[in-house]
């Protein structure tokens, strides 16, 4: 029974991405209606972009830029002064520097990390004027960037890779906008608040009063889901009632997460002309993806023995059970979405390193919207360099050859990864400022800090429960680090598609290695485990690793 809910759940989200990218097909190529296109120009002649003047690499990678220096800037404006602005019925004062710099941060480059309670610590403007708009057009960065890395790779010699503002424009108005209405309502309809109103005062059965926040949830639970987001209105996230009410929700907004990544696979066939293309990266995503939910759902079904009490609850919604906390789990920290209905901090050891590894390898099994794909196509240079060397011939994807500028810019973007995970992860364990946010002691303790600096790294969000987010050292630590990850990754794979672009493309001829086979899909697979193993398995060895270990001989942390 549990395998064919799983397979009806796969079997959806799989028919509404298809169709979801046949849609972004016709708005990426401008084959919309001609009163979608009328309404799309009047928005873009009122900006002062022009639609018709494509971009190099460098140009694109500067407006990315640009447009998320000045998104940071205005959010922390109105974090900070968010106590003398209007829509704040609860009188929430403005926040500490060092918090507005992570929350601005966190937002602006998709992360959403939260180290603040947002019922709590934010006004009502603060959540929709500051973070629901970047719910909106981070998501719509990534998407636009991952559109202009496809175009590096598949579009005719010479060409740009498109307008930003545009690209911009199309995957906010056209994607993210309407979708999010759709789920919106029905979240609505399923007992999620949508009000200005402040919070409430209720007596409770107990007959001691009792404060409950509300507030417009809705429209941003929609958005954190399907921009792959994740950062809640409330403070316990998913796993609020406010928040996620009831099954049918739940199951709605574990669609949303993956719905617009599992898109993009399809989309990039459209786009190059050769569905096979987008199938098979499909295809390596979707097998990785299954075999983490199938170790999570293994051993959170069977729970601890040394408890003896069947499935794990601990830290579980009981109207969800080990199961849809297993699947969201594993939706969540492979789509760089951030979002939980349970603590992860409660899972079992190896359920957590296989949440390690969907982060650490720089969310690429399916991954944050658009973000995802671009970072699939780093591991797919690198694995088709690697079929090159094997054969004796120059690498090729697509018809044209991959030489050692995309290889040395690959390896620059798969650095980050390492680099904000193991430095900054090694910093926090020495330092006593950063060591006070740990709550266990051993290899749990280990796994809190490693889990929080992948977070941060990959642009997931997701913490471990108890981990100190909110003290000093960790809100700016990580904050630089979400910055790391964010364009370390997106400044390379432009500069990638910038240079690929300007390639011919050859004929396939006997030789050519297929990317669209059986064979490719098992190279792209291990190429990704083998260099995050090899990165990452001697930490991951001292952490989850060591204390399934120390379980198995009955010690817990």
């Amino acid at each position: 029974m549990t395998l064919l809910a799983y397979a009806v759940y796969f079997a959806v989200l799989v028919g509404l991405a298809w169709a979801l990218a046949v849609w972004m097909a016709r708005v990426y190529t401008r084959t919309l209606p001609a009163p979608l296109l009328r309404v799309e120009g009047a928005l873009l002649q009122l900006c002062g972009a022009a639609p018709d003047r494509s971009m190099g690499w460098t140009a694109y990678a500067l407006a990315v830029l640009a447009f998320n220096a000045v998104g940071f800037l205005l959010l922390y404006a109105i974090l900070r002064a968010q106590g003398a602005l209007a829509l704040n019925p609860d009188g929430i004062g403005g926040m500490a520097p060092d918090l507005a710099f992570n929350t601005a941060v966190s937002f602006v480059t998709n992360t959403n990390w939260q180290a603040y309670s947002g019922e709590a610590q934010l006004s009502y403007l603060s959540q929709m004027a500051g973070l629901t708009v970047q719910n909106f057009v981070s998501a719509g960065t990534g998407m636009a960037v991952a559109v202009a890395v496809i175009r590096g790779f598949v579009a005719a010699k010479g060409s740009a890779l498109g307008n930003f503002w545009v690209d911009l424009t199309r995957s906010v108005l056209w994607v993210l906008l309407p979708i999010s209405i759709i789920l919106a309502l029905f979240l609505a309809c399923q007992g999620v608040p949508q009000t200005l109103q402040g919070a409430v005062t209720a007596t409770g059965v107990e007959g001691q009063e009792q404060i409950i926040a509300r507030g417009p949830a809705a429209a941003q639970i929609a958005i954190k889901q399907l921009g792959t987001n994740g950062g809640g209105f409330f403070g316990v996230n998913s796993a609020h009632p406010f928040e996620n009410p009831t099954i049918a929700s739940n199951l709605a907004q574990s669609l949303a997460i993956l719905l617009i990544p599992v898109a993009f696979c399809f989309l990039f066939g459209r786009m190059a002309g050769d569905r096979r293309q987008g199938r098979a990266i499909f295809a390596a995503m979707a097998v990785m993806f299954l075999a983490g939910l199938a170790v999570i759902h293994a051993y959170e079904v069977t729970g601890n023995p040394a408890i003896g009490i069947g499935a794990n609850m601990e830290g579980k919604e009981q109207r969800f059970g080990a199961m849809l906390s297993s699947l969201w789990a594993a939706s969540t920290t492979a789509a760089s979405n951030g979002s939980v209905n349970a603590m992860h901090d409660s899972f079992m050891p190896l359920s957590s390193l296989v949440m390690l590894i969907n982060m650490a390898v720089g969310e690429v099994i399916f991954g944050g919207v658009g973000a995802g794909f671009y970072g699939i196509l780093l591991y797919v240079v690198l694995a088709v360099f690697l079929a090159g060397l094997m054969v004796g011939r120059t690498p090729e994807y697509l018809g044209r050859k991959i030489e050692g500028r995309e290889v040395t810019l690959a390896v620059l973007a798969f650095l980050s990864m390492p680099l904000g995970i193991l430095v900054g992860g090694a910093i926090a364990a020495t330092v006593p400022a950063a060591l006070a946010s740990v709550q266990d002691s051993g290899p749990h303790g280990l796994s809190e800090i490693l889990y929080a600096y992948s977070s941060a790294t990959g642009n997931n969000g997701s913490a471990f429960g108890g981990w100190g987010a909110a003290l000093p050292w960790q809100t700016t630590a990580l904050g630089i680090v979400m910055l790391l990850g964010r364009y370390a990754i997106i400044v390379p794979l432009l500069a990638i598609a910038g240079s690929m672009v300007r390639k011919p493309q050859a004929p396939v001829t006997s030789g050519t290695f297929p990317t669209h086979g059986p064979l490719f899909v098992i190279l792209l697979i291990l190429t990704v485990v083998i260099l995050g193993a090899l990165t990452f398995f001697p930490v991951l060895a001292l952490g989850p690793i060591a204390e399934e270990t120390a379980r198995m001989a009955g010690q817990s942390f």
